[in-house]
């Protein structure tokens, strides 16, 4: 019987994050220890997967000339980016979470953290 891919519950919502030791770099942080979603508190157990995606969306992906955003795509450039980590909590739950490297505005220029999904593991 062949073996199914988890399927996701989408979930798209802010979280408050947690490390044991602030990141050495805020805009390209490593995996949090835990994070805050809805007034619950999941400690990370596990990193099971982490990629970046540098893409630029929308009309950011419009003002550069060619070699320059294939650079950027590559390597990222100011407030374009997103660090994304799967990760399994103390309660065995499976989460993508993400940071968007992106400025919510120009008093906020830190960038943000989402709760992408959960995995949801299907049962026979």
């Amino acid at each position: 019987m062949p073996i199914s891919e988890p399927s996701m519950r989408f979930i798209d919502e802010p979280i408050d994050v947690q490390f044991d030791s602030p990141p050495l770099l805020e805009k390209s942080p490593p995996c949090p220890q835990g994070f805050i979603w809805q007034s619950e508190t999941f400690r990370i157990v596990e990193l099971l997967a982490e990629w970046k995606d540098f893409r630029r969306r929308g009309r950011m992906g419009r003002n550069m000339i060619p070699p320059h955003l294939s650079r950027a795509e590559r390597i990222g450039s100011w407030g374009v980016g997103r660090f994304f980590f799967r990760v399994r909590t103390d309660g065995g739950r499976i989460f993508e979470i993400y940071f968007d490297r992106a400025p919510a505005d120009a008093g906020d220029r830190k960038g943000s953290w989402v709760l992408f999904g959960e995995r949801l593991v299907d049962t026979p």
